[in-house]
């Protein structure tokens, strides 16, 4: 395994919808997963998509909430790697939360998502993945796969006034004045 470099805002990789998978079992795609896991451990990260690290391909890992809403930020629960994930909205509802992302680092911003959505992909064990999730982990997933897209979270916000550099976000937390935070994904 290997630990990736990671794409920042503003690099061409990152401005671009990544390629379709054509055999989510390869050794190749198993081996960028655990590069991928290792990268996104190693930076702190929630999750990561393939387009982070340099490779334009449908693929995306990342840590699904636990079920236990006590521990929202477990970063050692299992991760989930994706390969060709679909999104698809359910419903109309949209919440506002804080995101940050290893692409665009050092930064929070408000981010609307869709409440709830239906994901579904291919695991790298071949294993068919299709879930209804909402939420922290509805976040998650969108931002993710939002990579895919080459679509970053600042482009989905409504008021740039509220990116902040994170050690003001941390302040306000501490001050009790981040408007409306919800959680955040990475």
């Amino acid at each position: 395994m290997a630990i990736l470099k990671i794409a920042k805002m503003g690099h061409p990789v990152l401005m671009r919808p990544a390629e379709p998978v054509p055999n989510p079992t390869s050794p190749e795609i198993k081996r960028l997963v655990a590069d991928m896991i290792e990268t996104m451990d190693d930076a702190d990260g929630r999750g990561l998509a393939a387009t982070q690290v340099h490779v334009n391909k449908r693929v995306v890992v990342f840590r699904p909430p636990p079920e236990d809403p006590s521990r929202p930020d477990d970063r050692d629960g299992p991760v989930l790697a994706l390969v060709n994930p679909e999104i698809t909205p359910l419903g109309g509802e949209m919440e506002d939360g804080w995101e940050g992302c290893l692409s665009v680092p050092g930064l929070r911003g408000l981010v609307p998502r869709y409440a709830k959505v239906r994901y579904r992909g291919v695991t790298p064990a071949g294993e068919q993945v299709d879930r209804t999730v909402s939420g922290y982990h509805a976040r998650v997933v969108q931002h993710e796969v939002d990579h895919l897209d080459g679509v970053l979270y600042p482009v989905r916000m409504k008021d740039l006034g509220l990116l902040m550099f994170e050690s003001e976000f941390e302040r306000f937390l501490d001050e009790g004045a981040a408007p409306r935070a919800q959680g955040r994904a990475e």
